[in-house]
C-alpha cells in the first residue's frame, strides 16, 4: 500500500492499492461467485469456468474488493498517522480497472483540539449544588392521577344512542375545505376521537359535542396562528362532519379487584399505589439525571469558541435527521410526509437545526477532552460484555456478519461507556 496525506481539520488521503495485492482478493471473490452461477443445462456449481465468468459482474466484484481492502488500509493509516478522526470518511474512486493499481481518495474530518477554561470545574460544581437542593417527591395526588390514567387506558366502550358529550369516544368522517376545495390530507373516514382531549384545532371538538349518531354538520373554524402547517396557519376553513358512532367510556373502579387484574403481585390497591409510586420516583430521578447531564454539556459548550469543519457539521446533521426519521417511523410517519404536513422543505428544517448540530458536536468534543484530561477509559472486557448484549438481539452468526461492523460497534460501545464514566466523574464534583 502507498498513500499521500495532506493533514488539516479536513484531512485528504490518496491511497494506491497495488493490483498484485488486490488480485488475490479479486480471484477469491470470482471463484466464490462462479460456484453460485446458474446456467440452464448445467447443475449449480458445475457450470464451466469460462461460461460462468461471462455471467459475473466483474466491475461490481472489483468495487467490493476495493471497499474491503480500503477498510483495513484506512484503519492502518489512521493508526500510523495517529489521526483522531470523527464521523464517516468520504470516499471517492479515482481509478478502478482490472489489472491496474486501484486509486482512491479519502476525505476525513479530524477532531479539532479544544481547550477547557481553568474554571470549568467551578461551573459543574454550581450545577451540582443546585441539583442537591432539588427535592424529588411523588405526592399522593401524582399517584392518584397516574392511577386514573391507567384505569382510563382500560376503559370499556359502550355504544349509546344519546348525543355525544365530553369524555365520549366517537368515530367521525370529515372533510376540510378552503374556498370549496378539499385541502391536502383533508379527508378522513372512521376517525377515532375522545372528546375533550383537545387533539383537534380549538373549537372542533366543541362542535361535535351535542351531535347524535348519523347526524351531519358543516361549520367554519380558523386554524391557530402557530399551526404547524404554515400554509393553513391563521386561515379559515370549512369542516363537513358526519358522526358515525358514540360510545360512552366507562373506566374500571379503582379498587382491590382492579389492582389484582393488573397482576398477581398486586393483592390490594395499596400494593398497586406503592408500585406506581416507586416506578414514578425512579422515572423522575432518571429524568432529573438526564436534565443535569444536559446542563453540564450546555454550560461547558458555552465556554468553548471554535470553528468546526463543515464536514463534521454535515455528518452531525445527517445523524440528527436519521434519529428524527426513526422517531417518526415509530408513529407510522415518514419524513417527507412530516415535511409536507408542516409545510417546510428539508433544507429549511436543517437550517433551523444548525445551532443544535454545532452544540452537539462541541458537547462530544468536551466529553472527549475531559476523558483524555482525566485519563478515563473503559476496560476491553467491559466493552465486550456490553457488545454481547447488543449481539444477543441478532438471530445467528450470518445475521451478525451481514448487519454489524464489529469494529464500529466496539468503538461506539466504548464511546458510550467512556462518556458515562465522564458524567459519573462530573456528578461527584
Amino acid at each position: 500500500m502507498d498513500y499521500k496525506i495532506e493533514k488539516g481539520s479536513e484531512t485528504q488521503i490518496d491511497v494506491t492499492i497495488p493490483w498484485i495485492d488486490a488480485q488475490v482478493e479479486f480471484d477469491k471473490m470470482i471463484a466464490n461467485a462462479v460456484k453460485n452461477v446458474s446456467v440452464k443445462g448445467f447443475r449449480k456449481g458445475s457450470v464451466p469456468h469460462e461460461i460462468a465468468e461471462t455471467k459475473i459482474d466483474k466491475t461490481k466484484i472489483l468495487s467490493e474488493v476495493a471497499d474491503k481492502m480500503l477498510k483495513d488500509y484506512y484503519l492502518e493509516i489512521i493508526e500510523k498517522e495517529k489521526l483522531k478522526t470523527i464521523g464517516a470518511p468520504r470516499v471517492s474512486v479515482i481509478k478502478l480497472a482490472q489489472g491496474n493499481d486501484i486509486k482512491i481518495r479519502i476525505n476525513t474530518a479530524v477532531i479539532p483540539e479544544i481547550e477547557l477554561p481553568k474554571n470549568w470545574a467551578k461551573t459543574i460544581k454550581k450545577i451540582n449544588i443546585q441539583n442537591k437542593n432539588k427535592k424529588i417527591e411523588i405526592t399522593d395526588e401524582d399517584v392518584q392521577k397516574e392511577l386514573e390514567h391507567v384505569a382510563a387506558s382500560r376503559a370499556q366502550h359502550n355504544p349509546v344512542e344519546r348525543a355525544a358529550k365530553k369524555g365520549d369516544h366517537v368515530k367521525i368522517d370529515f372533510t376540510v375545505k378552503q374556498d370549496g376545495v378539499v385541502i391536502e390530507n383533508g379527508t378522513s373516514k372512521d376517525h377515532s376521537l375522545i372528546l375533550g382531549k383537545g387533539v383537534f384545532i380549538p373549537g372542533f371538538e366543541e362542535k361535535i359535542i351535542g351531535m347524535k349518531k348519523d347526524e351531519e354538520k358543516t361549520f367554519e373554524l380558523e386554524f391557530p396562528e402557530n399551526y404547524h402547517a404554515s400554509n393553513l396557519a391563521g386561515k379559515k376553513a370549512t369542516f363537513e362532519v358526519k358522526l358515525k358512532t358514540v360510545e360512552e367510556r366507562i373506566s374500571p373502579k379503582i379498587d382491590d379487584a382492579f389492582a389484582t387484574s393488573l397482576g398477581k403481585q398486586f393483592k390490594t390497591i395499596d400494593d398497586l399505589r406503592k408500585s406506581l409510586r416507586e416506578g414514578m420516583k425512579k422515572e423522575a430521578i432518571k429524568k432529573n439525571d438526564e436534565e443535569r447531564r444536559t446542563k453540564y454539556l450546555d454550560a461547558l459548550a458555552s465556554l468553548i469558541e471554535i470553528e468546526l469543519p463543515q464536514m463534521i457539521l454535515d455528518d452531525e446533521m445527517q445523524r440528527m435527521v436519521g434519529e428524527f426519521e426513526q422517531q417518526l417511523s415509530m408513529s407510522g410517519m415518514k419524513l417527507d410526509e412530516y415535511l409536507k404536513k408542516i409545510g417546510k422543505k428539508r433544507e429549511e428544517l436543517e437550517e433551523e437545526w444548525k445551532p443544535q448540530a454545532k452544540k452537539r458536536v462541541i458537547s462530544a468534543l468536551v466529553l472527549e477532552k475531559l476523558a483524555d484530561n482525566e485519563e478515563i477509559d473503559v476496560d476491553s472486557k467491559e466493552i465486550e460484555e456490553e457488545m454481547n448484549k447488543t449481539l444477543a438481539m441478532y438471530k445467528g452468526v450470518e445475521d451478525i456478519e451481514k448487519n454489524i461492523d464489529m469494529r464500529q460497534l466496539y468503538d461506539y460501545t466504548r464511546g458510550v461507556m467512556r462518556n458515562n464514566k465522564v458524567f459519573e466523574m462530573l456528578e461527584k464534583l
